[in-house]
């Protein structure tokens, strides 16, 4: 029987890499940089997920009126795309299951609110079996997620309908992101956001490992 999926569409942070101690690293050296106070990793958690940009106006103690938000944001993108790899590694099985998924023919591919170029840097060193990778392309007119543009560029270069990929995350953006798109939606538990918050914004299918992912996606045609 022909699997329901033909593609899979994950984010990144939280998602298949955790990335977090080398975010929080960049924003903590940004903060020291313009003498504000330091974030916790639970704090930088907490303000990942709807892009670079954003992340900096959550962590800047005047928001996106703060006098240093363009110095800090520039500093930032810097900083952090020199110093993206200290840290950063895909959660235990992933590779792993990207290999699995390939070789019963599902395209792979991942499409993540994070700089572009980093999402393709990051996609070559650690993903290599994947077929597509796509950042924030917004000078591009891209709107970023929760809007469905990434989605829908990425379903065209794959060749494949919304009908036959599913939508990988580990938060509330994606939940979205995926509705918007007409996509069907599974959210990972061991990302940025815990349990009840996904259940709150309306979470249907939840998985707590790779392997648990992995029987979802290849058991689709069972």
């Amino acid at each position: 029987m022909e699997r329901k999926y033909k593609a899979v569409i994950f984010d990144m942070d939280g998602t298949i890499l955790n990335t977090l101690d080398d975010l929080t690293s960049a924003v903590n050296v940004t903060m020291d940089r313009f003498g504000y106070p330091r974030r916790t990793t639970e704090q930088v958690r907490r303000a990942v997920g709807n892009g670079v940009r954003k992340l900096i106006e959550r962590v800047l103690p005047g928001g996106e009126h703060d006098p240093h938000f363009s110095e800090a944001y520039e500093f930032y993108v810097e900083y952090y795309t020199a110093h993206a790899l200290i840290e950063t590694a895909p959660y235990d099985g992933i590779p792993e299951l990207f290999r699995e998924l390939r070789r019963n023919g599902i395209r792979c591919a991942v499409v993540s609110n994070k700089m572009h170029e980093a999402v393709v840097e990051l996609t070559r060193i650690f993903f290599p079996d994947a077929d597509y990778s796509c950042g924030e392309r917004e000078d591009e007119g891209i709107r970023k997620k929760p809007w469905p543009d990434m989605v829908f560029d990425c379903l065209r270069a794959l060749g494949v309908s919304d009908a036959e990929a599913v939508y990988v995350g580990d938060s509330d953006v994606d939940i979205e992101t995926a509705e918007n798109a007409g996509l069907e939606c599974i959210s990972v538990l061991w990302g940025f956001r815990d349990r009840d918050e996904l259940v709150r914004k309306g979470a249907a299918t939840m998985v707590s490992s790779p392997e648990e992912l992995k029987a979802v996606l290849l058991g689709a045609d069972k």
